[in-house]
């Protein structure tokens, strides 16, 4: 990056993104390049799949048959697994529930191997999590939140139709769960079940775009699944892209391939969002960005020991174009394996990962240790290089939005078992929490604190809602906007199920000291929001304010 515009990014774009302090001199390093700190320096696994829930509790959990964790689990109980390709008997915790307000943690309890599986939160908040390795392949698990210490997972065996191991779900406009791919899976299936075209109530439905994309006959791993505003799902893999109707199963439209002819799907392991939906535009487009990954051929390479540098670029497509097109831009650096978050003002997040590899058993080097902003919305200068992490994440990390606007990080495990010595790359047990710029104390004065939600914080679909908010410093109307987010599932470097949407906004009214409220519009269709919790939170001048659960039905 050369020095003029690193001059540019860091003096200039917060005056810009934060109108409140235009013509003002930033001194705090926080309010530039954001902050990090450590929450946990071990919970006793190493989390390479998270989920926040609506009572600000995180799960986590990474793999059966690493060994024994360094959590045992509580009141003496142990998994008997005969199937367990580690251990036959097992006393310690693979999952854990981690709780936000108090920085706590406590162990649940997990049968069969999840492994590079995958998971959606139904419309109830009740997290069902699909698939993994071995025994855990076909099966189905759910862990309801609950505000006691009494919930954990409860498994139902052989209840998917085919082996999902490294699938990609996504919640459906009717509360359905699509569960698509998988290792050498070329279909897709419902939960619960329903009849598929044929009539047939239990079987899979062939994709046949899932097996004219992949690489090789086991590639072709958690593909890029986006919900469009016409109910429609938008399909990356690999370089390949399709918009398609699982209720005719048809493909609609090819869309171009993303340039350069490198794959991003895993295990090149880029990463993609749907940027915010908004319902102020009327017909909201549907924009969506994949970014980095590893060029084609460096997991073999890397097996052998060449590691080639990662992917720089990122690509953007407006679906809901008649002729769409990727636009192409570069990254600050290189990235394989990061996780791209939507933050509550709408910008981008792309957190861990590494410079040179792929994703794979001992297959990452150069970790990257900087997490950039992207600025979707900004004309030019759209990344910022934030303050650097202390510990590297590389394969098997994870990331998650929480309700206060700070991201949730976790994982890192590139070995076959738990390792803590003499390798490059320990294996990580540490939480940490990344403050994005927008959470330092200078942006206090324009921070809003919401008060109040009407409707007992239910948004009906096309009903109006007045959320009640406090700020210090108040500009306008137009200052402010009402954001949803839909918390993702991540794993391997793609939140599954992850939206927000901007609502529609019919005014801002003045009530007394320093108290207003927006009017808004639930969401008008389920295609845009699909039924379930979300985190709404109002932003003022860029700066958001923390988040309130609401439930869209």
């Amino acid at each position: 990056m050369s020095t003029i515009m690193i001059l540019f990014i860091i003096p200039f774009t917060l005056a810009s993104l934060f109108p409140y302090f235009e013509g003002q001199t930033l001194s705090s390093p926080f309010a530039n390049k954001g902050q990090w700190n450590l929450m946990q320096a071990s919970i006793g696994i190493s989390p390479m799949h998270m989920q926040l829930l609506h009572n600000d509790k995180v799960i986590m959990f990474d793999r059966t048959d690493f060994g024994h964790s360094y959590l045992p689990l509580s009141n003496g109980r142990c998994r008997m697994d005969p199937f367990d390709t580690a251990l036959k008997l097992d006393c310690s915790a693979h999952s854990v529930l981690y709780d936000i307000p108090t920085n706590a943690f406590r162990p649940l309890m997990i049968q069969t191997d999840t492994w590079c599986s995958s998971g959606s939160v139904l419309p109830n908040g009740t997290l069902i999590q699909t698939g993994g390795y071995n025994d855990g392949e076909r099966n189905i698990r759910m862990f309801t939140p609950c505000f006691d210490e009494t919930c954990d997972w409860i498994e139902f065996p052989s209840l998917l139709s085919q082996r999902r191991w490294y699938a990609t779900n996504q919640i459906l406009p009717d509360a359905r769960v699509i569960v698509i791919g998988g290792r050498r899976q070329f279909n897709y299936e419902f939960l619960p079940k329903t009849p598929n075209p044929k009539n047939s109530p239990s079987s899979s439905i062939p994709l046949n775009f899932l097996q004219q994309t992949t690489d090789r006959s086991e590639n072709n791993l958690y593909p890029f699944v986006h919900l469009l505003p016409d109910g429609n799902l938008f399909i990356f893999a690999n370089t390949k892209s399709v918009l398609f109707d699982y209720k005719q199963n048809s493909v609609i439209k090819h869309f171009p391939p993303i340039p350069g002819e490198d794959p991003r799907n895993y295990p090149s392991s880029g990463s993609s969002v749907l940027l915010p939906l908004d319902e102020n535009l009327g017909a909201p487009e549907a924009e969506v960005v994949v970014c980095g990954g590893a060029p084609r051929g460096s997991f073999e390479s890397a097996a052998r020991g060449g590691f080639m540098k990662a992917l720089g670029t990122c690509g953007r497509i407006k679906v809901t174009d008649p002729n769409p097109s990727w636009v192409m831009e570069n990254m600050p650096m290189p990235r394989a394996m990061g996780d791209m978050l939507l933050l509550p003002n709408g910008d981008v997040v792309i957190v861990n990962g590494v410079g040179e590899g792929t994703a794979g058993w001992e297959h990452g080097r150069d970790p990257v240790l900087t997490p950039v902003i992207f600025r979707p919305s900004q004309m030019v200068n759209r990344f910022s290089v934030m303050a650097a992490a202390s510990r590297a994440r590389l394969y098997h990390s994870s990331a998650v939005l929480l309700k206060d606007g700070r991201v949730l990080v976790g994982g890192s495990n590139p070995h076959v078992f738990y390792n803590f010595t003499g390798v490059e790359y320990p294996t990580d047990f540490s939480l940490e929490a990344f403050s994005p710029p927008y959470l330092a104390p200078d942006f206090d004065p324009v921070r809003p604190t919401i008060r109040y939600i009407t409707n007992n914080n239910v948004l009906g679909y096309r009903v109006f809602c007045y959320v009640t908010f406090t700020v210090a410093n108040y500009g306008s109307a137009s200052d402010v906007s009402i954001r949803i987010v839909a918390p993702s599932f991540t794993t391997h470097s793609f939140g599954q199920n992850q939206r927000m949407v901007v609502l529609k906004l019919s005014g801002v009214t003045y009530l007394a000291g320093q108290a207003y409220y927006a009017t808004v519009v639930g969401p008008s269709t389920a295609e845009i929001a699909p039924p379930g919790y979300y985190l709404l939170f109002v932003v003022h001048k860029g700066v958001p304010s923390s988040g309130s659960w609401v439930q869209v039905m």
